[in-house]
């Protein structure tokens, strides 16, 4: 299981790589409390807190030696190819990105930037990473997204320790889950500080809350409005492991709550953010968590790789939320 001395080293590895992340205190009209601080680290190099483990991964194979000429295959579609791009072009390791022949172009265009070859291969995702597979027993190229979680997720969790350093007698640090590379790796660290962890994940992608409920990892639906940061079919092991270990609650919810937070941000704030980031303070705002009186809370925007076009549309974005709520409410009398 991911340690405390896996998130240390890491901590030292990637010291002056990564972005220090910005901490900044919530509007008090925005949550209860006064003591609502907000991590910004989606304004992290490659857009998300995905650079960490990314930086750490890349530099501990260098420093071991066994990254080859053919360097990296990453395969997910989502922030943790853009952070692997980005962390292996500080060292000219060569990254092979395969996305779906229908993903978005300026999803290419963005691995393009941080100087990865992509390539459009199969009708999903499934069947890219499929693809990447093969492409890595052919080349003997290291597959980052299956490799080694440890490395990732230590890397992930060296924001814990600069979250304290930026809010001192923190209690409680709130998280989203989606595989748990971020959960492990912050609560490794949050454990050995004594603070204690919330992660929270929406109803319809609930990997860690399921599995807490089984008493082991299980596949889950995914079906949410996150579900491009957080639609994790199953946690890890180390999350699960960590979930059980240390002081940790496990809270969801549900896609409304997540698009007004993420609304929220915007209009308190002018913060915009993916929905996986808000789903943290819509924990708060929802009351799926409630800190006690006087608990320093500090929740975790872990990213912003996101279109910002509908966030200025609040007419839009108010309707639709009460049209969603309006037929939930219309199948919950006809049942």
């Amino acid at each position: 299981m991911i340690s405390y001395g896996d998130v240390k080293a890491a901590a030292d590895r990637i010291a002056g790589a990564v972005r220090p992340v910005t901490v900044v205190p919530l509007d008090p009209g925005l949550v209860d409390g006064p003591g609502v601080h907000a991590a910004l680290e989606f304004m992290q190099h490659s857009g998300s807190f995905k650079a960490r483990g990314a930086a750490n991964f890349v530099a501990a194979l260098l420093e071991a030696g066994r990254l080859p000429a053919t360097g990296l295959v990453v395969s997910t579609g989502r922030n943790a190819d853009l952070g692997f791009a980005w962390a292996a072009a500080r060292h000219g390791v060569p990254v092979t990105a395969f996305l779906a022949e229908n993903a978005p172009a300026a999803k290419a265009e963005r691995l393009r930037m941080f100087g990865a070859h992509v390539r459009l291969e199969g009708a999903d995702q499934a069947e890219a990473a499929e693809e990447a597979r093969r492409f890595a027993v052919r080349t003997e190229a290291i597959d980052a997204s299956t490799f080694d979680n440890v490395l990732t997720a230590a890397g992930a969790g060296t924001l814990l320790p600069e979250i304290i350093a930026a809010v001192p007698g923190l209690d409680t640090v709130v998280v989203a889950v989606g595989a748990g590379g971020l959960f492990s790796g912050v609560t490794a660290a949050a454990d050995h500080h004594g603070v204690r962890v919330v992660g929270v994940e929406p109803t319809g992608c609930q990997a860690l809350h399921a599995a807490l409920a089984a008493g082991e990892v299980v596949d889950v639906p995914v079906d949410s409005v996150a579900a491009d940061s957080l639609g994790a079919l199953r946690v890890s092991h180390d999350a699960l492991a960590w979930a059980r270990t240390a002081d940790v609650r496990s809270v969801l919810v549900d896609d409304d709550a997540i698009v007004d937070a993420r609304q929220q941000l915007w209009d308190r704030h002018r913060l915009a953010v993916e929905h996986g980031s808000a789903a943290t303070l819509a924990a708060l705002i929802s009351g799926a968590y409630v800190p006690g009186h006087g608990e320093r809370v500090a929740v975790v925007l872990c990213g912003a790789n996101t279109d910002p076009a509908d966030l200025n549309d609040h007419i839009a974005s108010s309707s639709a939320r009460r049209a969603r709520r309006s037929s939930a409410s219309g199948r919950s009398s006809s049942v």
